[in-house]
């Protein structure tokens, strides 16, 4: 991945989103997030092990999608922290159901996908 330099958070999700183009990745960004908050949460409530799956569940399938579904290399080799917190800022948007009114006010159509 390229070098980029990044003002704000803001100038970094409106690449984030450029690189969650597809329906399918974002859904396997979701999953991932879901997980590891549920890895979580089971870390707090029954065992500290739970905490190993919450990475591994989060990163997997976020990582998943960009090699497989996306074709491209994951925003987080580069910028760890800001690809973190734009994950959870997609998560509560399509969460609450606005993430695709998110992509067009950035100018990124959804790609629409059969799968």
């Amino acid at each position: 991945m390229e070098s980029m330099n990044f003002r704000s958070l803001e100038d970094f999700w409106a690449f984030y989103v450029t690189q969650h183009s597809k329906p399918c990745t974002r859904r396997w960004h979701f999953v991932g997030t879901l997980f590891g908050i549920v890895f979580f949460l089971c870390s707090l409530i029954f065992s500290w092990w739970f905490l190993l799956f919450v990475p591994l569940s989060a990163y997997g399938c976020a990582w998943y999608s960009h090699f497989f579904v996306e074709g491209n290399i994951p925003a987080t080799f580069g910028h760890p922290f800001w690809s973190l917190l734009c994950d959870f800022k997609m998560f509560g948007f399509m969460l609450t159901g606005k993430m695709d009114r998110e992509m067009k006010r950035l100018g990124k159509r959804p790609v629409l996908q059969v799968f």
